[in-house]
């Protein structure tokens, strides 16, 4: 078994924002491989932000953002369950690139469930149409990956974080999940509005 140093907990708590023990009790899980811890963590951090969606979320900050141009502005309301979260700083950086990333994204949802249904089997019918030259069997096959394809670009959720640097290959629900786990708090993004000048 490998020897978990506080130096290696102090390492995986800066970079996921779990727990002390969490991240000992990941590491000694992982044999001492922090990639896997991390893992561990991810995995852990998800199941306990599921049970934390089913409590109310009636706090939260409504954040701002307009571009430097002037020209792209964003509302956005973030919940969460305390007025103590709402001004915690990671709640509020989370709230802020949220903001930037929809001003940047122009997502037109924020959940897949808010996607129109009439919207959803419009857009199907048009990547089955644009499958029919491909051979029969695989057409459906292709037409759905198309339309999740289409849904990663539209809901705000599903979409990767724009900022690549700091938030390398995660979506926006993975941000909300770890932001979740780290106050301990069930997070919510309700809703938002993006401007656009000349845009209708």
């Amino acid at each position: 078994m490998a020897e978990i140093s506080a130096k290696d907990v102090k390492v995986l708590r800066d970079q996921t924002g779990a727990g002390m023990m969490d991240c000992k009790k990941a590491l000694v899980e992982a044999d001492g491989d922090m990639e896997k811890a991390v893992e561990i963590l991810r995995v852990k951090g998800q199941a306990q932000a599921a049970k934390r969606g089913a409590r109310t979320a009636s706090e939260g900050v409504i954040q701002s953002y307009v571009h430097a141009t002037g020209k792209i502005g964003v509302l956005v309301e973030i919940n969460c369950e305390t007025d103590f979260v709402a001004k915690n700083a990671d709640f509020q950086e989370f709230a802020r690139d949220i903001a930037l990333h929809i001003a940047a994204a122009a997502p037109l949802y924020v959940t897949e469930e808010d996607v129109p249904e009439e919207d959803r089997q419009r857009e199907l019918r048009i990547f089955e149409e644009q499958a029919a030259d491909k051979p029969e069997n695989v057409r459906p096959k292709i037409a759905e990956g198309r339309l999740r394809k289409w849904l990663e670009e539209i809901v705000l959720l599903n979409q990767k974080h724009v900022n690549t640097d700091k938030h390398a290959d995660q979506t926006i629900e993975d941000l909300r999940t770890a932001t979740a786990s780290k106050t301990g708090e069930n997070i919510v993004i309700r809703r938002f509005s993006r401007f656009q000048v000349g845009e209708e």
